[in-house]
């Protein structure tokens, strides 16, 4: 879809220089301004059909190809993510509501992801269960015709926005800890519901603490079947590890690298130059694994192997260009309003990246599932 391809990345790129300020660096700085700007941009991107492109028709999209719904996240990851937090509910919230959603579920919830007018968050870590998620001490215990939710999660990425949580729970205790889990779709404003804002490096809105005291869920809630959460979830890291196209932010920054330094590139050590080298082909390493999970999720296809072997991939390459690209602005003239420009980059992803090999399960768990990928096709 070479010309396609082209012709697409043109439009968004237009959008985003018409509709986002000059000095826009993401959704979730410390300018609610910004956040604004997001909301309003994921409506416009809605209003011409680029938001939920590869969707059916019938839930809102446009049935376009998982290729161009890859180029418009790649767009969106390279010019610092313009849709905020509306890509989680894009890329995995939306279709696993339509794979495991009655249809009341998809008929309540799917239009208005479509729409860019509401944000979900998840609820899945807690302070005993993160990489093993299995452990997760949340319960929902039987009350009447429903459940009563109670625990707490930790490190959940814009729940003080969040209108809704995709919220896992247990529900009954089995041989397996994998066994009994559930998974709850439920509304933030509900007063059983506290969240707080945990301080830290990247701003706003991305680590919180959430408190459930005796949440009332019913049965119109239960995504799925009881106690069939785990294959839920599993389905949900497919998604959400190919969903996000950090190498394509890697790849912009660097290749903006030379421009923005001028002559003060041609006086960067030999040696440097050689690793922003590297950290390039990396980038093309990574896109290119990342295609190869989009070919297969597309075919129903992508096991955890897959997606972890891409995650260990991109998520050093994050860490790796960040601090590559900060050695090099560092031989920068700060003077320059250009470089200045270039520096505030730099660093927003040089934050980002600190927690990228800990978000969505971590390095080491990830090395974990890959290496019994291997083992069981060997």
């Amino acid at each position: 879809m070479g010309a396609q391809a082209t012709a697409l990345r043109g439009q968004l790129r237009s959008l985003v220089a018409e509709q986002l300020p000059e000095d826009f660096m993401g959704a979730f700085t410390d300018d609610p301004a910004d956040l604004a700007a997001a909301q309003q941009f994921c409506r416009t991107l809605a209003e011409q059909g680029l938001l939920c492109m590869s969707w059916p028709a019938e839930f809102g999209g446009r049935d376009a190809s998982v290729w161009e719904q890859t180029v418009v996240r790649e767009e969106m990851w390279a010019h610092h993510e313009p849709r905020g937090a509306q890509y989680m509910g894009v890329n995995w919230v939306g279709p696993i509501i339509m794979r495991h959603g009655t249809p009341e579920q998809q008929q309540r919830h799917l239009p208005p992801i479509a729409n860019g007018e509401v944000i979900w968050c998840q609820g899945f870590s807690e302070p005993e269960a993160g990489s093993d998620l299995a452990s997760l001490r949340t319960t929902a215990r039987r009350d009447g015709d429903g459940w009563l939710v109670s625990g707490q999660k930790i490190w959940t990425s814009y729940a003080t926005m969040a209108q809704w949580c995709f919220l896992l729970a247990r529900t009954s205790k089995e041989d397996k800890k994998q066994q009994g889990l559930t998974i709850f779709l439920v509304p933030m404003s509900d007063p059983a519901i506290q969240v707080r804002p945990i301080r830290c490096i990247m701003g706003p809105h991305h680590l919180n603490e959430v408190f459930f005291d005796d949440l009332r869920v019913t049965e119109a809630d239960v995504l799925g079947e009881i106690g069939a959460g785990w294959s839920i979830v599993q389905d949900v890291l497919s998604f959400e590890r190919v969903g996000i196209a950090r190498y394509a932010r890697c790849e912009k920054l660097l290749n903006d690298a030379p421009r923005a330094l001028g002559a003060a590139w041609a006086e960067l050590p030999d040696e440097l130059r050689a690793r922003w080298t590297r950290m390039l082909v990396h980038c093309r390493r990574a896109r290119l694994l990342a295609y190869r999970l989009v070919e297969l999720q597309s075919k129903g296809q992508v096991r955890p192997g897959d997606a972890s072997g891409y995650r260990i991939a991109v998520t050093k390459l994050d860490q790796d260009s960040a601090e590559v690209l900060m050695e090099i602005i560092a031989a920068a003239d700060v003077d320059d309003p250009g470089v200045r420009r270039f520096r505030d980059e730099v660093e927003d992803h040089w934050r980002y990246s600190q927690a990228s090999t800990v978000s969505s399960g971590s390095i080491e768990m990830q090395r974990i599932l890959l290496s019994r990928a291997l083992l069981a096709a060997s």
